[in-house]
């Protein structure tokens, strides 16, 4: 048994891998395209059926994926976008659910309000994980992309909040207003908290105790299941618990991480987002034939009006809400009006066209019991979890398929200056290195000659820099720098191939020649970048 759990793991983690490479081919993002292969799979004839366990997404899944998008979005961003970011992460979310609740309420026979909540707390959320994968390759500007990755990791926790109280209403049949509302900031408070407590313990000791790079990246490992585990023990929000941990870390990581651990852990979770990424969304795909045959009393063809209707509910909620939650506070504030530049409509349509869902929902509904206290059967649980499929691969696949055609024909322009930002990057980082050999090594930069060349380096690389952002544009030609790079890769790739020779004909020791070879591969990553 165990074997064939094994077998069917690692199989699943090899055509992830196969999958990813031909998406790459089609230029079609990865987790669209791995939903697709899995909807496919799914139905071929003897294909075992998985089922996902919620507890699987919500455990193994969620903590290191919310933790690795944390650590890579910039505090400064996130801080100075709060605004927006919490009138999509808190205010879209509530909005989604009780509109949701009212529509379903309404659309579904017996389908009481109560369970309308439930609905809306598990399709409200857009997916962190499609949003970043699939906006990745897309010329958009950086402002979009921070607040939808911004809105992503806090709106699962705002969501499965709702989910739980409409959840305790179901079962207990009670629900109390203001005692929600004080709970909600409890949970919200106190898993920001055990998260913040945990990131400190981990920054203690990145900090004071002598680890090593494997171990640092071992604690980077641990740090986001400890976050999460903890706060949903003592029932607080797991989500912002990992969130905010991953930002306070990813925050001062510059202190407490040596050059050979980042490189390290930025390659281990490179590649562990990524077979958790992929895993994901094919498992999305593959709950196709457990999903449709769950129905039961339910009509396949009742099931999918229903499943659509929603599905473009919560699409247009999003667009109808983005626009005055974007041009309303510019109205009401004069000082957002002159501290922001005013966003174009085109912009803000982006915005709410990019609302894609994903696991997360798929595994709030598969977490509903299939029973209530009583004994009965949980009312309406194989349509809300067919409806939420139904969003999911309708904002998704749609959405996220249509997105490149969106962008096209709102000839959104992006503009960036990012070429200008590392030229006077490199400047002043040139100026430093000449004031400091200045400073404390005056006579051996004039006396010493490979003292005198590194000076003279850093003086030339200074002076060319401060004419290239005076012309505002690069000295040499595009031709020439592509030359110049391509020269550079040439050097290296003859490196290896000398090396090669050392090593058939045994001339050094193997130590010697793996030491130089991961010199030329960290040569080689600079210059490709």
């Amino acid at each position: 048994m165990l074997k064939d759990s094994l077998l069917l793991i690692v199989s699943m983690l090899f055509i992830v891998s196969m999958l990813s490479m031909l998406s790459d081919k089609l230029r079609i993002s990865y987790p669209i395209f791995l939903v697709i292969a899995g909807l496919g799979i799914s139905l071929i004839p003897g294909i075992p059926r998985i089922q996902l366990d919620p507890d699987i997404v919500f455990i193994i899944f969620l903590p290191p994926l919310l933790y690795s998008a944390a650590w890579t979005t910039s505090w400064h961003d996130f801080w100075r976008l709060r605004r927006p970011i919490g009138l999509l992460a808190f205010g879209l979310v509530l909005c989604t659910s009780l509109t949701v609740a009212y529509f379903s309420h309404f659309l579904i026979p017996d389908f009481s309000l109560a369970l309308g909540f439930l609905l809306g707390g598990i399709i409200s959320p857009p997916d962190a994980v499609a949003a970043t994968s699939v906006l990745q390759n897309l010329r958009v500007p950086k402002r979009l992309v921070s607040i939808l990755e911004g809105e992503s990791l806090v709106n699962d926790a705002s969501s499965l909040i709702v989910f739980r109280f409409a959840m305790a209403a179901l079962l207990t049949g009670k629900f109390v207003f203001w005692r929600a509302s004080v709970d909600f900031l409890l949970v919200v408070f106190m898993g920001i908290l055990i998260g913040l407590a945990i990131a400190c313990i981990a920054y203690a000791i990145y900090r004071w105790l002598p680890t090593t790079p494997s171990i640092d990246t071992a604690i980077s490992l641990i740090c986001p299941y400890l976050m999460y585990i903890v706060a949903e023990h003592f029932h607080y929000s797991g989500v912002l618990a990992v969130v905010s941990g991953g930002l306070f870390l990813s925050y001062r990581s510059h202190d407490i991480l040596s050059y050979d651990s980042r490189l390290q852990s930025r390659s281990v979770w490179n590649v562990l987002v990524f077979l958790l990424n992929g895993v994901v969304f094919i498992l999305i795909g593959l709950q196709l034939h457990t999903v449709v045959h769950g129905l039961g009393e339910y009509s396949l063809h009742a099931a999918i009006w229903y499943g659509l209707a929603i599905s473009l509910l919560t699409i247009v909620v999003r667009i109808l809400w983005v626009y005055p939650g974007t041009y309303m506070p510019r109205l009401i504030s004069k000082g957002i009006r002159t501290r922001e530049p005013r966003p174009g409509p085109k912009l803000v349509f982006l915005t709410g066209w990019s609302g894609m869902r994903g696991v997360v929902s798929l595994a709030s509904a598969l977490a509903i019991p299939l029973t209530l206290p009583g004994g009965d059967a949980f009312p309406h649980r194989n349509l809300i979890l067919f409806i939420t499929f139904c969003v999911i691969l309708s904002t998704l696949v749609v959405q996220g398929l249509t997105l490149p055609l969106i962008i096209r024909l709102l000839k959104i322009e992006v503009v960036e200056n990012k070429k200008e930002q590392r030229l006077a990057l490199r400047l002043e980082l040139a100026n430093t290195v000449v004031g400091h050999m200045n400073t404390h090594y005056p006579e051996e930069s004039g006396a010493a000659e490979a003292f005198s060349r590194l000076k003279a380096r850093y003086e030339r690389m200074a002076a060319i820099t401060e004419k290239q952002l005076e012309e505002g544009e690069d000295r040499d030609s595009p031709g020439f720098l592509l030359k110049y790079r391509q020269l550079l890769l040439d050097l290296v790739a003859i490196q290896r191939q000398e090396l090669g020779r050392m090593r058939r004909e045994n001339k050094y020791s193997d130590e010697i020649l793996q030491d130089k070879e991961t010199e030329l591969d960290l040569e080689e990553a600079r210059y490709r970048r």
